[in-house]
């Protein structure tokens, strides 16, 4: 089964300090890198290191080729690309010491997805595959709307949070993936007490994945709860756990998997994935993460259900 992924792609400018740059504040970084990045990139690579069949739709600037390369390196299809004289996507990355990041992005090529365009991508795809999204691009509404309405499964990583994302048909969608922070601003609460309650009851058909960090998850689906804790490692950089919980994650829910199973191999990829440094290259490959799982190196990773 396939995944299209509407997905952002940036050049990611990472800067590695000891602390946040606070207002006001200038001081020098301790490295400098130029990665490639973008939740979009990020979830492609990781779904397609799961195993899936993935393809990356949307527009890239010339500058962003390596990008592109990137994802054809992971086994990424990228024949539905479309290359643009604009400028693609871009980050500033600041990485602490405490391996935590803070991320400002410049939306480029990201945000220059059309309804024609997105018209005759979903045309090459039929009823139960799978369309994954991010809250990186323009469009993200009218794509969810079309590709329900043709019988795509949709699933939306609601990262970064905005204002956008409540005016979007969030019931349409197969599974909402969010962190607090983003599922604190489509519930309308400031607290992080019952998140998950409060997004099932208000998507009750709709799957919910609501990932807690070093806390690890919880998932809402068909009326069963499900939680798994982090595994308990030195984090190195977190920049792309989410992504690789997200590939991961989808890998199991399309490959019939369990959802203990699900949350298991997700966990493990992701706990991988922070033990080193950038981003896109931190995500591992499935015969690392089935290895680690066989041989229990992380324990056995309980998953409660109620």
């Amino acid at each position: 089964m396939r995944i299209i992924n509407f997905g952002s792609l940036n050049i990611d400018y990472v800067y590695r300090v000891d602390q946040f740059v606070k207002p006001g504040e200038t001081k020098h970084s301790k490295s400098y890198m130029v990665n490639s990045g973008g939740k979009g990139l990020n979830q492609s690579i990781a779904a397609a290191r799961a195993g899936n069949e993935v393809l990356h739709a949307g527009l890239i600037g010339r500058d962003g080729g390596f990008l592109v390369e990137k994802l054809k390196m992971a086994g990424v299809d990228v024949s539905l690309m479309t290359q643009s004289e604009e400028v693609s996507g871009h980050a500033i990355i600041q990485v602490a010491d405490s391996g935590q990041n803070s991320i400002l992005l410049y939306g480029g090529t990201n945000q220059m997805l059309t309804e024609g365009y997105i018209e005759r991508t979903l045309a090459e795809f039929k009823s139960g595959e799978l369309v994954l999204l991010q809250n990186e691009t323009n469009l993200v509404g009218e794509i969810i709307g079309k590709a329900a309405d043709k019988g795509l499964m949709v699933a939306l990583n609601a990262a970064p949070y905005s204002m956008a994302l409540n005016a979007y048909p969030l019931e349409k969608l197969s599974w909402l993936i969010v962190n607090e922070v983003e599922a604190a601003g489509i519930v309308g609460d400031e607290g992080t007490d019952g998140l998950l309650e409060k997004l099932a009851k208000a998507y009750p058909e709709t799957g919910i994945l609501l990932t807690l960090g070093v806390n690890g998850a919880r998932v809402y689906q068909h009326g069963k709860h499900f939680s798994i804790n982090s595994c308990q490692v030195e984090a190195v950089d977190t920049t792309a756990a989410g992504d690789t919980f997200t590939g991961y994650f989808l890998y199991g829910v399309l490959n019939g998997l369990s959802m203990a199973d699900t949350l298991r191999l997700a966990t493990t990829a992701s706990a991988l994935c922070v033990q080193r440094p950038g981003a896109a290259d931190s995500i591992p490959v499935m015969a690392e993460v089935s290895q680690v799982l066989e041989n229990e190196v992380f324990g056995q990773l309980e998953v409660k259900q109620w």
